[in-house]
């Protein structure tokens, strides 16, 4: 999943089906995933960093 056209974008995944969206930003794949699973609890993170928001400062990259 972390490809080059992938870093940057945000995954959100739904604990209990495991079903996940990919997209720019993670409302837009959260709605994805909840016009499926309407109640699901989601989790979402950054692709290719450790945070997925970050209030001031600075993301940095992380790089395996």
């Amino acid at each position: 999943m972390e490809t080059d056209e992938n870093i940057r974008k945000m995954v959100i995944i739904d604990f209990e089906s495991g079903d996940y969206k990919v997209d720019e930003t993670g409302l837009k794949a959260a709605r994805k995933v909840s016009t499926k699973h309407p109640h699901s609890r989601l989790f979402g993170i950054r692709i290719g960093y450790n945070v997925a928001v970050l209030f001031g400062g600075v993301i940095e990259r992380v790089y395996k």
